[in-house]
């Protein structure tokens, strides 16, 4: 009987491990891998499925079901936070004399656009910086340092085209 609980927990942290990647995949524009994995994906599921209701009169099947579900979607959301597929585009303010920020973020290797402009206090330099999702907590680190009172919004870009990591990439 605990075989068979641990086995449809297994089952169930695999399949929906399986189904949480495969969604952000899709989402991120990786359309051919995600196809691949629900192949896989299916193939867990149905196993699980069979065993949950070949054996109905358990109700520990049944909660070792929903336990596995449960645990899967978050092992799914945690390897997708390791994979950190994709790309964050920063945008910063600071005040004009922190300008020399701008170029201590691209000798660091990001792409930045900057400008001038007017904040209530005065004079601002605001920028939009790009880089791989990975580097997102670095990034913020690095601006933080530099520049403690920055202002400072990060959001996932859905489609990129041209630009300091286009060219990088290729």
């Amino acid at each position: 009987m605990i075989e068979m609980i641990l086995l449809i927990i297994v089952i169930n942290i695999s399949y929906m491990t399986l189904t949480t990647l495969r969604l952000i995949l899709v989402i991120k524009g990786y359309p051919k891998v995600a196809s691949l994995l629900s192949m896989v994906e299916v193939f867990i599921y149905l196993m699980g499925l069979t065993i949950v209701l070949d054996n109905l009169d358990n109700p520990w099947n049944i909660a070792a079901y929903c336990l596995g579900w449960g645990l899967g979607v978050y092992s799914g959301s945690l390897i997708e936070q390791r994979l950190a597929l994709g790309y964050v585009l920063f945008e910063v303010i600071v005040d004009a004399s922190e300008a020399a920020l701008v170029g201590e973020l691209r000798a660091k290797g990001y792409g930045v656009t900057s400008w001038f402009a007017d904040g209530k206090d005065g004079k601002k330099i605001s920028m939009t910086v790009i880089a791989k999702r990975k580097n997102e907590v670095k990034l913020r680190a690095t601006i933080i340092g530099i520049s403690p009172k920055a202002f400072v919004i990060s959001y996932e870009p859905s489609k990129l085209n041209g630009g300091f990591l286009v060219k990088q990439m290729r």
